[in-house]
């Protein structure tokens, strides 16, 4: 699943037109880097959830499975549905229904050229039984106190006096965005909104979030001035 909703506040005025994760980076649209990571992986069913602009994004790609034999995309509009965005957590469980028992989950607005999506990380994950896997990468400016920590045998910890940011890249069983972990509905009828963040503070005080650190090149094009700094 790729999050592609936000309505993009801090890259104005350029998002006033324009849906962050189709901003170019390198020639491309944002969201369009990992499209292409996943489907190189073998993962060619994708998932996009929408609300600013979400009509853009949709047309944009409507040639994109033609392109990629084998792939398909679903949307998941929530800005049609609800007139807003439901934010990280109200917008997978909106998703539910149209992803499988494990799934990936990645920000479209990240650029990250090198992460290797595989198989073979998803099966690790399957045997682990826990609920979620993350990339966390070594804090960046604009968040110096990271958001979780990492211990020495691989589990994510939601208080440690080290901590590193978290990628917005994961895996994910839906199990996590059920009871009872969850309170939303699977399908989020009512629409929800709701962030992940205490969803995994709540997983990881169980014990059962683990990580990694990624130090290859990762940027959160959260400005005009980081996106101008990728060229």
């Amino acid at each position: 699943m790729i999050l592609a909703a936000g309505r993009g506040m801090r890259m104005r005025p350029l998002t006033d037109v324009t849906p962050k994760p189709l901003l170019l980076v390198r020639g491309q649209p944002l969201m369009q880097w990992p499209m292409e990571a996943l489907y190189r992986g073998g993962f060619s069913r994708l998932v996009v959830n929408t609300a600013w602009l979400g009509e853009q994004i949709e047309q944009r790609f409507a040639d994109w499975p033609q392109q990629h034999p084998g792939a398909q995309i679903v949307f998941s509009h929530e800005g049609q549905d609800f007139g807003y965005a439901l934010e990280t957590a109200g917008g997978i469980s909106r998703a539910l229904p149209l992803l499988g028992e494990l799934f990936w989950v990645l920000a479209g607005d990240v650029y990250v050229p090198g992460f290797p999506f595989t198989q073979a990380r998803v099966d690790r994950f399957a045997d682990s039984g826990l609920l979620a896997h993350l990339w966390l990468v070594p804090n960046p400016a604009h968040n110096p106190g990271g958001d979780f920590g990492l211990s020495t045998n691989g589990r994510a910890l939601n208080q440690a006096d080290l901590k590193h940011t978290y990628s917005t890249i994961g895996l994910y069983r839906r199990a996590l965005f059920e009871d009872p972990w969850c309170d939303t509905i699977p399908g989020n009828p009512q629409g929800t909104a709701a962030p992940l963040a205490p969803l995994l503070r709540k997983a990881m005080d169980a014990g059962l979030v683990s990580a990694e650190l990624y130090t290859d090149p990762w940027t959160d094009v959260g400005t005009p001035e980081r996106l101008k700094e990728l060229g």
